[in-house]
């Protein structure tokens, strides 16, 4: 099974794909205020088939790597990503309001 990620700007969301087929997204909101740059990561889905395989920790942490990598600060709303940074603390210097 080939796993690929891709960031769709258009849709302001991050998409992972198991062999081709769409298996889930975390989509966002895009806030600047000055030099500060957020995402606000709003909602994580796995579609049903794909549930139970890491598919919504992979496509966070691609996010969150990606979001770092281009400057921003993000903001949890969703649950999903909130629980993902509280475990996986080398993201929490990202959490900004």
């Amino acid at each position: 099974m080939t796993t690929r990620f891709e960031h769709n700007v258009a849709d302001t969301r991050y998409e992972i794909y198991l062999d081709d087929t769409l298996a889930g997204y975390a989509d966002y909101s895009e806030h600047a205020d000055g030099d500060r740059r957020t995402r606000d990561f709003q909602h994580t889905l796995t579609f049903p088939e794909f549930r139970g395989r890491g598919v919504a920790a992979q496509v966070v942490e691609f996010a969150l790597r990606d979001a770092r990598e281009a400057g921003f600060s993000v903001i949890p709303t969703c649950w999903y990503v909130e629980k993902f940074i509280a475990e996986h603390r080398e993201y929490a210097d990202m959490v900004g309001s």
